[in-house]
């Protein structure tokens, strides 16, 4: 039995038929060109896409055998910022850091320099666990990237 390929990506609103299966990816293995995923059900598959591409929560791979595979944002570490959200963002991004913003808070990947430089500006921070869908960047196609000043 070959392994399936997918070179295939639809965008989250634009797939052709319903996803029969998934996979749960974080913010770092949502990044790719080529490698090999494994499907929550356990089965593996190629993604060789044509270039390196951002991939989005929602979206979904096609496979060669014609399968529909939902891209999901696995939990990982984040803080919960909550406090002024404007200046608070201000900072946090003038330190280039991936930022996923919300009405009532701000999101960013656990860190602990971070976390205690916003407590210093009056923040709110709270450890937890959730998907990470941060903002993308001005600079690169869906990511923050670093540019010059």
């Amino acid at each position: 039995m070959t392994t399936p390929v997918a070179q295939t990506l639809h965008r989250a609103g634009h797939w052709p038929r319903l996803a029969t299966a998934r996979v749960v990816l974080g913010y770092d293995e949502r990044f790719l060109r080529r490698k090999r995923l494994v499907m929550a059900s356990g089965e593996g598959f190629m993604v060789d896409l044509a270039e390196t591409t951002n991939l989005l929560a929602g979206d979904a791979f096609e496979l060669s055998d014609g399968r529909l595979v939902e891209i999901a944002a696995a939990e990982e570490a984040v803080l919960i910022i909550k406090g002024d959200l404007v200046r608070l963002a201000w900072h946090i991004g003038n330190r280039h850091t991936p930022c996923q913003i919300e009405a009532d808070r701000l999101l960013i990947r656990a860190d602990h320099v971070l976390a205690d430089m916003l407590r210093g500006l009056g923040a709110s921070v709270t450890e937890a666990q959730a998907p990470f869908t941060p903002e993308g960047g001005a600079y690169g196609l869906g990511r923050t990237m670093g540019h010059a000043h």
